[in-house]
């Protein structure tokens, strides 16, 4: 049993890819399309304690707070959250909510390199993301073994492009969301996450990127967005503080409180970064409940007219 609330994101990411190859909340105000075609919402990892405990009763009071966009971090066996995807989809809609896009890792039990296909894995991955009426389909981890040279990434990328032509035959995008050794890990001057945006096509392959996951790696949000205009329809949108003794040198927190400059960044994902979906992201609490700083995060949103 994993400790969700002392687990960083990475080491739940690498556990459940482990465990696939052995087998979001806002007012309606803040959720409704505006006229940019901005659309907001929150992952359900910010509440994933209730989410394992109660995934109905947290999803309603996801709903009640105004909430009208979620993003998913739990698929496994073909259930969200335990549900089927065409039940999961009718409890989001009874809700009010819907799910425009989800985290599923995409590794090695996903592609057979000696067919060049796709294994049913992540067929059923694609084709269940389209049941439950998603537009991304976003894996958020990729494995060291698939980066460990420049053109071992270069190889991965060309899957990458694949499974967004596979997403596209049914209406999605595929998408790519950014951790910290993106930019740490280097192959002579480019960064890894510079290697993944030249060699994906923009037109199959969206970026997430997570305006404070990167600061571990020793990047800024604003100077990545600003060196790839266009590249990044989706964002998680989140704050980061010196960490109080965790694995990492910073966590995240209450928006605005923090080192990102986040309203500065969002703003630029608007103007020149090509952002449709802005999702709050809340991994670290301070002492709070999940749920009380999402709504902090909410508030902070909503008063900057988002």
């Amino acid at each position: 049993m994993i400790d969700h609330m002392k687990t960083t994101r990475r080491t739940f990411l690498k556990q459940s890819a482990v465990a696939v190859a052995g087998a979001t909340l806002l007012s309606g105000k803040l959720f409704a399309f505006k006229a940019g075609g901005q659309l907001t919402g929150i992952q359900l990892y910010s509440v994933r304690d209730e989410m394992q405990k109660d995934p109905l009763g947290t999803l309603k009071k996801i709903s009640a707070m105004g909430f009208r966009n979620v993003e998913h971090a739990n698929y496994n066996e073909r259930k969200f959250y335990g549900y089927a995807p065409k039940e999961f989809k009718k409890i989001l809609g009874d809700l009010g909510l819907s799910m425009p896009s989800g985290h599923t890792v995409m590794g090695k039990p996903h592609w057979d390199d000696a067919k060049k296909d796709f294994t049913d894995l992540w067929k059923n991955t694609v084709e269940d993301a389209a049941i439950v009426g998603q537009e991304y389909v976003i894996s958020p981890w990729l494995d060291a073994s698939l980066r460990k040279t420049a053109d071992d990434t270069k190889r991965y990328m060309d899957v990458f492009n694949k499974s967004g032509e596979l997403c596209k035959k049914s209406g999605m995008k595929f998408g790519y969301h950014n951790h910290d050794f993106e930019f740490s890990v280097k192959f002579g001057d480019e960064s890894l996450y510079d290697l993944i945006l030249k060699n994906t096509d923009p037109d199959l392959v969206i970026q997430q990127l997570d305006i404070g996951n990167l600061y571990n790696g020793g990047a800024k949000a604003i100077d990545v967005v600003k060196k790839w205009p266009g590249r990044f329809q989706s964002m998680h949108v989140k704050d980061e503080i010196l960490s109080a003794g965790g694995h990492e040198k910073y966590e995240s927190t209450v928006l605005g409180t923090g080192i990102v400059g986040v309203k500065d960044v969002i703003e630029l994902g608007k103007k020149s970064g090509g952002t449709k979906h802005f999702i709050i992201e809340v991994e670290s609490y301070q002492g709070k409940a999940p749920l009380d700083t999402v709504k902090e995060c909410l508030n902070v949103m909503t008063g900057w007219g988002y």
